[in-house]
């Protein structure tokens, strides 16, 4: 778990490469690359045209490295130590979902009549996946949908929890809400799901690298995260833990690279029935990733010096201006309440019933403020290279819109 730094954050704006006049409060949707990431692009890029002495290890090499800060990110350890052979390289959260998918059949326990729970309005992703499943082994899904009423964010973790019981076999919850930036205690939720032997799978995509993360508390069997959103590295690269309900389980794919001995290349012809530890079967094929595995290196090592609960508290200072004026526009918001309430990285804003979300967006996207509309919410997802500028500009366009 990352230790909090004693000094505020201040604006990064001058580590990324915006042009002046743009205000990009739209994270969630993809994270802008810093400038030092997009220096490891174009470095490597160039060094990808002449791969003369490349040595069977630099196959591996970044990967572990990856592998190793996000773990230091999530708290993955083993007792002391870090834990990277639990983490997985995915390419999206359906192929680490679909592994999830495929070896619910080895869960113990798992019989027809059994329910899968999820959370209403969830990701596609985080839904598609258990279509086929269900049909095999004769489940079904259990849907929460959120509540009416403000604030929504207490009933629905209560709803939640009351539906996880004895017949639930598997929990599928992400730690803010995609469209609404409503948190879910993770850790009642984890606690709940052992109580009733169920498995515990976290999408963590919109959130992990700006919210802390601490997996030894919230004890999950599994977490997917794609890359290019928090944790802001290139898109179609992303991570996943794999906890010990999934040793010996089924890969997707049969990829070599996953096999013991895998870098002693002169040998490769010896086939190898064994899988390196853990998760690494897990790992899609060719997942050295030469150009993107680097980029994701050094936006994991930069998270982890600016540090989420400090960009928690800095996208919370920077917009907490702007909340009171929207809501007197007739917009309403999650209330702050700890664990079960709003983030401050990724807010959903109601707009007013007259008001069209389209619009809106394309008055802002006029003015040059990015944001997304997500059913009649407005999502708004702040970084550290934000600044007071963005927000006026996002105020002033709103104002002028819904009055």
């Amino acid at each position: 778990m990352l230790t909090t730094a004693n000094h505020q954050l201040t604006t990064q704006k001058h580590l990324f490469s915006f042009p002046e006049g743009i205000h990009y409060l739209n994270c969630a949707t993809r994270a802008p690359f810093s400038r030092a990431v997009e220096q490891a692009g174009h470095e490597l890029l160039t060094r990808q045209a002449n791969p003369f002495g490349l040595r069977p290890d630099d196959f591996f090499s970044d990967a572990i490295r990856v592998r190793t800060l996000f773990s230091q990110l999530i708290n993955n350890r083993n007792d002391e130590s870090l834990d990277p052979d639990r983490i997985a390289v995915v390419p999206s959260v359906s192929y680490g979902m679909a592994v999830v998918a495929l070896n619910l059949s080895r869960k113990p326990g798992i019989q027809a009549g059994q329910r899968i729970v999820l959370l209403g309005d969830e990701f596609p992703s985080d839904v598609y996946a258990w279509g086929r499943v269900c049909s095999e082994l004769g489940l079904t899904i259990t849907t929460v949908r959120m509540p009416d009423n403000f604030p929504k964010g207490p009933t629905w973790n209560e709803r939640l929890l009351e539906a996880i019981d004895a017949d639930t076999a598997l929990v599928i919850v992400p730690p803010v809400h995609w469209m609404y930036g409503i948190r879910f205690d993770l850790e009642a939720i984890g606690q709940r799901a052992r109580e009733v032997g169920a498995w515990f799978v976290i999408d963590g995509t919109q959130a992990i690298g700006a919210l802390p993360f601490d997996l030894a508390k919230i004890q999950p069997d599994a977490v997917v995260c794609a890359g290019y959103k928090w944790l802001m590295g290139p898109y179609s690269l992303g991570l996943a833990y794999y906890g010990p309900a999934f040793d010996e389980g089924i890969p997707l794919e049969e990829g070599w690279m996953n096999r013991l001995d895998s870098n002693q290349f002169h040998r490769l012809m010896d086939y190898q029935p064994e899988y390196r530890p853990k998760a690494y079967r897990y790992n899609v094929g060719e997942h050295s990733h030469f150009l993107q595995m680097p980029m994701l290196e050094v936006s994991l090592t930069q998270l982890i010096d600016w540090q989420p609960d400090r960009i928690q508290a800095y996208t919370q200072t920077l917009m907490a201006d702007a909340w009171p004026i929207l809501e007197k526009l007739g917009c309403q918001l999650e209330p702050e309440n700890g664990s079960v309430g709003r983030s401050h990285h990724l807010v959903g804003v109601w707009l007013p019933a007259h008001s069209d979300p389209m619009t809106v967006q394309q008055a802002l996207q006029a003015k040059n403020v990015s944001v997304s509309a997500r059913a009649r919410v407005l999502r708004i997802a702040p970084h550290v290279y934000n600044t007071g500028e963005d927000v006026d500009a996002l105020v002033d366009v709103l104002t002028a819109v819904l009055k």
